[in-house]
């Protein structure tokens, strides 16, 4: 597949000299008129995507094998298998290409032991037989090269990848992408997701959340108080502009007290980084700190995001010791490959951010009160435990619409790093920390099946997506740096007032596309297996609306602080560090918390749980789902694409394949459906509920019985 649309130009490099070896030169043949590219292909590159080289081969490793092409750009590696059309609707690959900077391993093989890694600025022995591309999104694509004079352009595509992955940066491979789908458009083309970029994007969101005691700050509108910041936030109403910007100067990167969320019941979520010890904030500013955190609540909670929770090293080199393990040539036995998968320590990150963002549910959910997210940058962990409280406490961010919004609202608007924590700068600050999240998310999946709108396929688009340059929504670290590469940052102020719903003339906002314009890489066919077809929408009520829930938001106690730390609340004297901070009135002892112990979680000391289970139910939308022991997962539909011979017969490692498996197990139960034994089939089930043995041999005779019929 090729990157751009219909009428587009572009170039074909002169193919470059292979280093001088006798083989290679003693092997050179004129290139068959039938080998040259076909010129089709000119319709499908980006603009100033240069083809580097080709040459024909066989994908490898998936049944069936394809005959193709493959070929390097200066931005791309792909497949193009023979007889392949490109849909013109589509005008980006979601299968075949690997964008240079997702190249994490590449090899080349010659016979049965002959093996060289070739890294950036690498020098090819030999010519291969057979490539090996590894993805750092966990896929593989085996390329073996044909026989008969075609030996120099095996080598010559080869070293082509080599040299473009020396070359390449993804800080700078972004070209301004503007498709022709989307020139198709016209100048007032509308974002599929609100892209949190104008005001009058967080003013419908707020007032989607009933927040009515937060407003639209303006603050930062030129990135003047913190470039890592969006250019509007919400802050308590009584908050003016001028406090704002004062109060913010006393926390770490300029990232002060936000609202990220608005319960339904009256609490609020809210982020901010730490607080900048070295400053000297005076009464006033140390007053509207507080009252910033407190958000007009008596009840606060204050909770250290980096605590029980994996620093960014943690992260990184769990996931790097993950790709290890999932590579095809892992030296792991296969009877200790689930010891060495514990080993990584991936599992237990995801069990201790599910666990914290639970007891933070419960924080949220079970008193009216103000609970603060801290962390030192507020730009990781805190993104993540805050998007998982929205996906266990409202069903509206369980939507396909609604978590896309989370995403952009809580990682990409706010400013997570991912060019630097997906290692797009070389820094050493690389943790993919949104992978996590994306992992955290697909065990929220397999827990609640029927809460989730969207499936797993949407997951895994969304995980390979972070390694595609077409799009600035995972290419730059701030929301500045986003708006001054797509040029949307003007001289002008913008002023937001209710009702106005153009922009000012001349403003640029939303003409580049982001990686929800899924149509891009994806055929409509495809963005349908997004759709969760276990879904039921009972979960999530169109009558759910922002709505005070009284039988189960019980008011704080007065003017009570508190520390959230290793599953227990502590009291605190202050809400600020500072030591002139007046003081906030001590807490009683009546309101102490009990101590906690290992078998006890905070829903048990909020809620008397389980003991009083009947009479105190969960809060309708909740869901607290389980982190022991077997039940977190391993995602092997991810993870384990390099791997062909342990998917087959467990899942397909595309979307069209995935696609192709579902329609295939359709059909099947389409043929079985009648056949079940009727005992069986007659019982009112759970659709939860798995089958017991007695039951599934019941069914396994009447198929048997059938056939034999």
């Amino acid at each position: 597949m090729w990157w751009g649309g219909r009428g587009q130009s572009f170039n074909i490099a002169p193919q470059k000299e292979e280093p001088e070896m006798g083989s290679v030169q003693e092997s050179r043949m004129p290139e068959p008129r039938s080998r040259q590219p076909s010129s089709c292909l000119a319709s499908r590159c980006l603009p100033g995507e240069q083809i580097l080289a080709w040459a024909p081969g066989v994908r490898k490793g998936l049944e069936p094998e394809l005959s193709g092409t493959l070929i390097c750009t200066n931005f791309r590696v792909t497949f193009q298998p023979c007889g392949w059309q490109q849909n013109e609707d589509t005008p980006l690959s979601s299968e075949y290409d690997f964008a240079l900077v997702n190249i994490g391993r590449l090899e080349a093989v010659s016979g049965l032991s002959r093996v060289q890694l070739l890294r950036p600025g690498s020098l090819l022995k030999f010519i291969p037989e057979e490539i090996m591309i590894h993805g750092r999104d966990f896929r593989l694509l085996r390329v073996g090269f044909e026989a008969g004079g075609l030996e120099p352009q095996a080598f010559q595509v080869t070293m082509a990848i080599v040299q473009a992955r020396a070359q390449s940066n993804p800080a700078q491979q972004y070209s301004g992408i503007t498709l022709s789908k989307a020139g198709q458009a016209s100048g007032s083309r509308k974002p599929p997701v609100p892209l949190m970029e104008t005001a009058e994007d967080w003013e419908t969101e707020r007032k989607k959340q009933a927040a009515r005691g937060w407003r639209v700050s303006t603050v930062n509108e030129r990135f003047d108080v913190a470039t890592s910041l969006p250019r509007y936030f919400w802050v308590p109403n009584r908050i003016l502009d001028s406090e704002v910007r004062r109060a913010f100067g006393h926390f770490h990167q300029g990232r002060g007290p936000r609202l990220s969320w608005h319960h339904p019941g009256g609490s609020d979520l809210l982020r901010c980084g730490g607080f900048y010890t070295a400053s000297d904030p005076n009464k006033e500013d140390i007053r509207a700190v507080e009252s910033m955190l407190q958000a007009g609540h008596s009840d606060v909670v204050l909770v250290d995001t980096m605590d029980e929770l994996p620093s960014l090293a943690d992260v990184q080199l769990a996931h790097l010791r993950l790709r290890a393990l999932c590579l095809p040539d892992s030296s792991v036995a296969e009877d200790k490959w689930l010891s060495a998968l514990e080993g990584t320590r991936w599992l237990d990150y995801i069990r201790a951010c599910l666990r914290k963002a639970s007891d933070i549910s419960v924080l949220v959910t079970s008193r009216v009160r103000s609970v603060i997210l801290q962390e030192r940058g507020d730009r990781d962990l805190n993104g993540l435990l805050s998007s998982l409280v929205q996906l266990l406490s409202a069903p509206e961010a369980r939507t396909l619409f609604g978590f896309q919004s989370l995403v952009q609202r809580e990682w990409v608007a706010a400013g997570h790093p991912f060019l630097t924590r997906l290692g797009g700068t070389g820094a050493s600050e690389e943790a993919p920390v949104f992978l996590l999240f994306l992992d955290c998310v697909w065990q929220l999946l397999q827990q609640f099946p029927a809460d989730f709108e969207f499936s797993e396929f949407f997951l895994l688009a969304l995980h390979d997506s972070v390694r595609v340059p077409d799009t600035l929504t995972f290419l730059r670290n701030t929301p500045w740096e986003r708006g001054k590469q797509s040029g949307q940052l003007n001289s002008y102020t913008q002023v937001y007032t209710p009702g106005y719903s153009q922009p000012p003339a001349g403003n640029s906002f939303n003409l580049q596309l982001s990686v929800w314009d899924w149509d891009l890489r994806y055929s409509n066919a495809q963005i349908l297996q997004f759709q969760n077809p276990g879904y039921d929408p009972e979960h999530c009520p169109d009558s759910w609306l922002p709505r005070p829930q009284p039988s189960f938001m019980i008011p704080g106690p007065p003017s009570s602080v508190w520390l959230f730390s290793r599953g227990a609340l502590t009291p605190l004297n202050q809400l600020c560090p500072w030591r002139d901070s007046p003081s906030l009135l001590a807490v009683s002892s009546r309101w102490l918390p009990r101590p906690a112990i290992s078998s006890e979680s905070l829903a048990d000391q909020e809620w008397g749980l389980p003991s009083h289970w009947g009479a105190c139910p969960l809060p309708p939308g909740l869901l607290l789902p389980g982190y022991l022991g077997p039940q977190i997962r391993f995602w092997r539909r991810c993870y384990l694409r390099g791997r062909p011979e342990v998917q087959s017969g467990l899942s397909a490692p595309t979307i069209s394949g995935l696609q192709d498996e579902l329609s295939h197990l359709q059909e099947l139960l389409r043929k079985w459906t009648p056949r079940i034994s009727p005992e069986v089939h007659s019982k009112k089930r759970d659709p939860h509920t798995i089958l017991n043995p007695t039951e599934i041999v019941g069914i396994l005779k009447g198929r048997a019985e059938g056939d034999l019929g």
